[in-house]
């Protein structure tokens, strides 16, 4: 057996028993790159960590933990309650709202389950309150939470566009974001419409205001959460206006913020998202170990192969939507895209919209009640038939895996080719 088909396989066991048995798939990346390294590709310690993404984790760590510090002084709930106050009591908006939320979320730089774990609690207990599909409100949480995923200074952006800029492909931030957006906002269109959506807009204004719907009461403004609400425009601004690095700039506005409000900083460190810093991390340095030996151009040799280029690019749209719906969209994409590398560089096939197609595929899929989304959404859902929630949600992921890459592959890949 070939030192690349070793590799490959070892990539599939590692798929494999993180989904089925719940351990980090970063770990067990970490680990088999030191196994593959050192025992099949004759790598030591320096070889292996070379492929170890030092910017990636310092977006991923800073990001997470200025969004940690918003979510601890109760800046979150706010702009929670701000939104659904716009409302006014049309119940036919609120799932809109709750895609929009949770767009805003992800795309300033929130990690898409911190998102859907922040607004699906609220958003699935107004569903209750109003009589809305559970399954139209869950599944337009965790789209709109795709939709702005893919922003310049957000997580998985900034991890894809990262892969693109080491792998030397031609990239476009811009035309990325707006691919998936454009994407889930139509899959949410055509949600709302056939999962009750007509109905509410029937149905017209609710009894009371929506505004008041949470026991908890008005949700203020303090100066902790004006100064949180600052740096998080300060962010966008830093990053978009003046092409400061995402990370830096979060871990020093985090700083700043902690300073002044020190008991804030201590809870959000322990809610920095180091599962998936973990699992980012491992998964890419697995993948520099699979660069080193030569296994990335070998796979993309063998996907080239195929002699159909349009073939085998919808291959790897299906291959990634498929995978991605019982385990990780990141770590999926920080595996195909450069998987795809040598097929793309024989300049049949676009990069852009390839690497679009890509990221599509393999995150509209989070809907899937295996995925961390799909879960949050359904463990979120008050007063519901839990089994039949499950049921319906593993029959839209179904549908959502069949009928996704094959659009995103006509509308991104084909036109280029």
């Amino acid at each position: 057996m070939s030192p690349e088909l070793v590799s490959i396989l070892v990539l599939v066991v590692v798929f494999t028993v993180a989904t089925t048995r719940s351990v980090n798939m970063g770990a067990l990346a970490f680990a088999a790159a030191f196994g593959v390294g050192t025992l099949v590709a004759d790598l030591d310690a320096d070889g292996i960590f070379a492929g170890f993404p030092g910017d990636l984790f310092v977006v991923l760590v800073g990001v997470t933990y200025l969004f940690a510090i918003a979510r601890a002084n109760g800046t979150t709930d706010w702009l929670v309650h701000a939104a659904v106050r716009l409302v006014r009591g049309r119940v036919a908006l609120i799932p809109w709202v709750m895609f929009a939320l949770t767009g805003a979320l992800t795309a300033i730089g929130a990690v898409s389950p911190a998102a859907v774990a922040i607004v699906a609690p609220v958003a699935l207990s107004f569903a209750t309150r109003y009589r809305i599909s559970p399954l139209l409100m869950g599944t337009m949480v965790v789209h709109g939470a795709q939709a702005g995923g893919f922003s310049p200074i957000s997580i998985y952006g900034s991890i894809v566009n990262g892969i693109v800029e080491r792998e030397k492909l031609p990239g476009s931030e811009i035309g990325l974001f707006l691919a998936s957006l454009l994407a889930n906002l139509v899959i949410a269109g055509v949600v709302f419409a056939l999962f009750g959506g007509r109905k509410l807009w029937a149905r017209g204004a609710a009894d009371g205001p929506v505004a008041d719907a949470d026991e908890d009461g008005p949700v203020r403004l303090s100066p902790a959460r004006v100064a949180t609400l600052a740096a998080l425009a300060a962010l966008v601004v830093a990053v978009l206006g003046f092409d400061l690095d995402a990370g830096l700039t979060a871990v020093t506005l985090a700083v700043l913020l902690s300073t002044v409000w020190p008991d804030d900083s201590r809870r959000a460190v322990t809610e920095i998202a180091w599962s998936t810093v973990l699992l980012i991390c491992g998964v890419l340095t697995y993948v520099g170990v699979l660069q080193e030996m030569g296994t990335i151009t070998w796979a993309g040799e063998g996907v080239g192969s195929i002699g159909v280029p349009l073939l085998a690019a919808l291959l790897l749209c299906y291959i990634g939507a498929l995978v991605s719906a019982f385990a990780s969209s990141v770590g999926i994409m920080g595996a195909l895209i450069p998987l795809a590398v040598p097929f793309l560089a024989q300049g049949e096939i676009g990069a852009v919209g390839m690497v679009a197609a890509l990221a599509v595929s393999a995150t509209v899929v989070d809907v899937s009640p295996f995925s961390t989304n799909g879960a949050l959404v359904l463990a979120a859902a008050p007063d519901v038939d839990r089994d039949r929630f499950f049921r319906q949600l593993m029959v839209y992921g179904g549908v959502v895996v069949a009928v996704v890459p094959a659009l995103a592959w006509l509308v991104l890949v084909v036109p280029n080719s």
